[in-house]
């Protein structure tokens, strides 16, 4: 620690620490402008200026490090002063219609704290400067005042390049990539410019057309499983802006285009917000009592008609953990069947059977912070720069800042032009690549010996079994060259450690396991497990598909990921009723067992199966086949317009409380940020009532979600801590 004088007392902090951010944490606030917490810092503004004792002349803080013994002083009339200048030396070419405007703008919250009234600013807006081509941000470039933010964000944070800084001194210019405008540009609408801007010389239009935000509420995303928390702003009760969460652990105060500008489904036209039973293929809209007991009494006629094995439930990667833990639970105590799954199974059972077997658990090995650590990254049949942007964007900052990049993937994705070694191999060859890959590794002794003596099995078996395949004898099935192979085994093998992602290009296939277990065996045969910045890490697609699998959303684990034997004992006491021992039936079983009579009914929780599933002629015979479909969901989706007989409207997750699981495995907090839509009700109260109405109501006493998390950490001992 170093001892550091503020204004004539003495503080201690550990070196590395800039000026500017020991300031503030003394609750010392140093005006600046272009300075944000997710850039290095670039001094332009000169705002932040300092004295220190011994020094001729007044230093940026920003980028200046404090050192042991320094004095340093903040506010001087001098240095005042001198800010004031600085200040009213922007506003002089500066418009004062948005000033007078938007009081909560950083630029002009500062500008009043040092005395500058509108006189100050110009009564003229160069018009011409003007932009409203892009479809979510408007610019006015008479209100820039040259803080390079946003060219620092598309940069340094999204890795874009769009903002180019042109000239020098007063011919300075900020212009998009294409020249012209930003609508031309290759902007991808992260909105990261907007939201490091202290002007508003770029805005969103959200508020310029609704108003700027009354409140804010702290949440989670609800798109891809990257898990990025933001902040919602509404006003009237409408969400009318989103912004990152600075201090979010996942994302670090960036989003993309889904999570920044896509709300507006919570307000859109054909938003189905009330209950529906169709009669004689019409729909009608009835109480939330009405279409409750109906649905209990055909449920109930069902089990009486045809056995507990008749019926299937469906979770939500789109619901909370707290309604899917409800889903399955629902099922096996209301229905007494294991007839429950989720979407999970479509596009990462296969990762999750194979890591299981090969590491013991089904799940990511590491947080998104170890993207930074790693010195490889490898990614195979995934595209994070666009199903996961956040995550793509790390690892594209994280290529250039040195660490080497291999791209598995028939399609030459983005990342494959920053990639050391691209390998579009023919769809379907995923497993003889990984292993000729691991047969160069063993091959040229890059293996790594000491891992492999105290942690891996078998070696001797599996280098016997992959010296049959060479990069020269896959590569002609492959269509990848032979020394590209070789080129990306040295790569993994020898940068590390090394980080894998992957995607639903190695786990929807036929041998998706399989090609999971490849992946994992390279890791093994490298040491690249159980350190960081090594690993190996599925991306997952929808918000909480980790969640909904986890909470037991499967016929043969329970929440936890717990088997049934496992957990029957300590299951069947918390709930006070028997956990079913029948094996139970996964979706595409389900859709079987329905074409040949044995299931009656389902009910589909935000999972739309005919739009999802393959064989469109097969399940549409399948849901033909049942006497009652009950599909619950934000709007009336394909399962629900060609099959449904009863329609329950959910709540988005704006609309409730509640937890996310994410792809690295974080809980992260769900809160409310509008009221529900309509006579729209949140997945959990609506399972309780469905419940209650089929007398089961005492194992569903629930009145909040926090009441079902605290039974979920009773069930689930690993995460009893999670409060």
């Amino acid at each position: 620690m170093i001892s550091v004088k503020f204004n004539g007392e003495t503080h201690q902090f550990e070196q590395g620490v800039s000026i500017l951010e020991a300031s503030r944490r003394l609750g010392i606030e140093i005006p600046t402008l272009c300075d944000d917490a997710r850039l290095s810092p670039i001094g332009a503004c000169r705002l932040c200026l300092v004295e220190i004792k011994g020094t001729p002349n007044p230093v940026v803080s920003c980028k200046r490090e404090i050192a042991d013994g320094m004095e340093i002083e903040t506010h001087t009339p001098k240095l005042e002063k001198a800010r004031q200048m600085n200040l009213r030396m922007l506003a002089q070419s500066y418009p004062v219609k948005p000033f007078k405007e938007f009081p909560e703008k950083p630029f002009h919250q500062l500008a009043r704290r040092y005395g500058l009234e509108e006189s100050d600013f110009s009564s003229e807006t160069n018009g011409h400067l003007k932009d409203v081509s892009h479809p979510y941000i408007q610019i006015d470039m008479s209100r820039c005042v040259d803080c390079y933010r946003c060219v620092r964000m598309c940069e340094e944070v999204q890795g874009q390049f769009v903002w180019q800084k042109l000239n020098r001194g007063k011919a300075t210019e900020i212009l998009p990539d294409s020249g012209t405008t930003l609508g031309e540009s290759s902007c991808v609408s992260c909105g990261g410019c907007v939201d490091a801007c202290p002007t508003g010389a770029l805005e969103d239009k959200s508020i310029l057309a609704a108003g700027a935000p009354t409140k804010w509420t702290k949440t989670v995303c609800p798109y891809c499983g990257t898990g990025c928390e933001m902040n919602v702003g509404s006003r009237d009760d409408q969400i009318v802006q989103v912004k990152p969460s600075i201090e979010s652990p996942v994302n670090h105060g960036h989003l993309c285009v889904k999570g920044r500008y896509a709300f507006n489904f919570v307000d859109a036209a054909d938003r189905a917000t009330a209950p529906m039973i169709r009669a004689e293929g019409e729909w009608r809209g009835v109480s939330w009592e009405e279409a409750i007991n109906f649905a209990a009494r055909r449920l109930e006629r069902i089990l009486e008609d045809h056995g507990k094995e008749s019926i299937g439930v469906l979770g939500s990667a789109r619901a909370t953990n707290e309604e899917n833990y409800l889903a399955q639970k629902f099922t096996r105590v209301c229905l007494e069947t294991n007839n429950v799954d989720c979407c999970a199974r479509v596009c990462h059972t296969a990762t999750a059977a194979a890591m299981k077997m090969t590491l013991g658990t089904g799940a990511a090995t590491n947080s998104f912070d170890d993207i930074e650590m790693a010195k490889t990254i490898l990614i195979c049949g995934a595209n994070p720069t666009e199903n996961h942007p956040v995550v793509g964007a790390r690892i594209k900052q994280a290529v250039l800042k040195g660490a080497k990049l291999i791209v598995i993937d028939p399609r030459r994705i983005e990342l494959a032009k920053y990639a050391d070694v691209h390998l579009p191999l023919r769809p379907g060859t995923n497993i003889l690549l990984f292993n000729a890959l691991a047969n160069v590794i063993i091959e040229e002794g890059l293996y790594d010996q000491d891992f492999i003596k105290d942690r891996v099995l078998e070696f001797e078996e599996f280098r016997s079994f992959v010296s049959e395949y060479s990069p020269e004898k896959v590569a002609p099935l492959c269509g990848v060259d032979a020394e590209l192979i070789r080129r990306a085994a040295r790569i993994y093998a020898s940068e590390k450690p090394a980080m894998c992602f992957h995607g639903l290009g190695m786990t929807e296939h036929l041998q998706g396991t399989e090609g999971v277990m490849t992946i994992v065996n390279l890791a093994l045969r490298t040491g690249n497990l159980g350190k960081r910045g090594a690993g190996v890490n599925p991306l997952r697609g929808q918000n909480n598909v980790q969640g909904a699998a986890h909470m037991g959303c499967d016929p043969g684990i329970l929440t936890g990921s717990i088997s049934l034997d496992d957990g029957r004992k300590t299951f069947e006491k918390i709930w006070k009723a028997a956990v079913p021992t029948e094996k139970g039936l996964n979706q595409l079983q389900m859709m079987d067992a329905a074409a040949n009579g044995k299931l009656k009914a389902l009910w589909a929780i935000g999972y739309d199966v005919f739009l999802s599933n393959a064989n469109a002629a097969e399940t549409e015979k399948a849901f033909r086949s049942m006497e009652l479909v009950i599909v619950q969901d934000l709007f009336l989706n394909e399962t629900a317009r060609e099959f449904a007989h009863v329609f329950f409207p959910a709540c988005s997750s704006f609309e409730k409380d509640g937890t996310f699981m994410n792809a690295e495995r974080r809980v992260s907090r769900v809160r409310k940020a509008v009221e529900p839509r309509g006579n729209s009700r949140s997945d959990w109260e609506i399972i309780c009532d469905l419940a209650r109405a089929m007398g089961k109501g005492e194992h569903f006493d629930f009145h909040s979600p926090e009441e079902i998390w605290n039974e979920i950490r009773a069930v689930w001992k690993a995460g009893y801590g999670i409060t």
